[in-house]
Formats: structure tokens, sequence, C-alpha cells
């Protein structure tokens, strides 16, 4: 299980522990009756923490450490095998990222979002394209051999990389020729009783 780290937006917490849950049946209180509903609770092993910024007139002048789900040692012992600390940085890259290729959720934007239908297509679409098509500097890998380039430039040290590749997900850095052109295969389809 991952530690997830935030903002204090509420929405994250909700889409955390619908997919990091489990029904859990509560024991019954009384022996006749209905037996109590199952109710859906996070996985005991999640750690979620969440970096608070409280701001005024646009400077940060608060900043509040929260952890939601785990213990503050658990915590900081993951972020210390990685050398980390508690922050909101690759969250906010992300949602900088979601408003610069998705028009709908830009803030100011002449194309604002009306239906979950609309949005749902253009995020798919961003997903795939930061995922395959869109190589990452902390990524990269170095080559074995400098590659020579076809113009006056100095050789090609680096080998671009995306989260997908990353993943062993592919094994290469997909165009977006090539997404657009994949053919998905059809959901399965419920077969008639």
């Amino acid at each position: 299980m991952p530690l997830f780290l935030s903002d204090g937006y509420p929405h994250y917490l909700i889409a955390i522990v619908a997919h990091c849950g489990h029904w859990v049946q509560s024991p019954r209180r009384q022996p006749r009756g209905l037996a109590p509903k199952p109710r859906w609770m996070p996985l005991p092993e999640l750690l979620y923490a969440q970096v608070v910024k409280t701001m005024r007139r646009r400077r940060i002048v608060e900043v509040k450490h929260r952890v939601v789900f785990g213990t503050q040692a658990a915590v900081a012992q993951v972020l210390a095998a990685c050398g980390w600390h508690s922050n909101t940085a690759f969250v906010e890259r992300l949602n900088v990222s979601l408003r610069q290729r998705v028009a709908a959720l830009g803030r100011r934007s002449a194309t604002p979002c009306k239906s979950e239908d609309g949005l749902g297509q253009p995020l798919a679409l961003f997903q795939v394209y930061h995922n395959c098509v869109l190589p990452h500097a902390s990524l990269r890998q170095p080559l074995r051999m400098p590659a020579p380039t076809h113009s006056t430039g100095s050789a090609k040290v680096w080998q671009p990389c995306t989260p997908a590749r990353a993943a062993g997900l592919t094994d290469h850095v997909w165009s977006l020729r090539d997404v657009l052109l994949f053919r998905v295969p059809p959901w399965p389809q419920p077969q008639p009783a």
C-alpha cells in the first residue's frame, strides 16, 4: 500500500478511501432484529497525510501537516526511506498540468465543464498523453554510449522515458499519432440470460 500525500482538498480523501477500502460487517448489538448494515472502511495499512497551507493576501502564513490514516511514525518512516519530506509539490504539479492541458478544468475558461460526461473523455486523453506520450525529465535514463545527432548539436546522452515505460507497461515512448490510432478492444458485453 503506497503512501498518499495531498493538500487539504476534501475530494482526495473520498477518492482514496473509495479505492483503498473494504466492507466491514459490524457485530450485532442485540440478539434480535435487523443486523447492522456493512460499512465501507479504509484498509488498516492505508497511509494518507495532508499538507494544508493557509494563505493571506496571496502569501503562505501557516503550513499544517496532518496524518489522516496511519501514524506519524509510519508516514515518517516511508518518507525517510525515499529521502523526502511531506509536501504537496507532486499534486500541485499535476493540478497545473491538468489545468493547462484540459480546457474544461481551467479556472477562467471559456469552456467550463457542465457535466461529468463532458469531462470524462478529455481526462482519459490527458491521462494517456501524460503517461505514454510525454517524456518526464525525472525519469530519463542515461545512454550507455552517447548517440550522435543528425545536426550540429552535441551527442545525445539521455534516453527519454515516460511513466508507462518506467513501469514496464510499454517498451517505447508513444507518439500522439500512436495513441489516436490505437484500437481499444471492446468491453466485454453482458451475455443475455
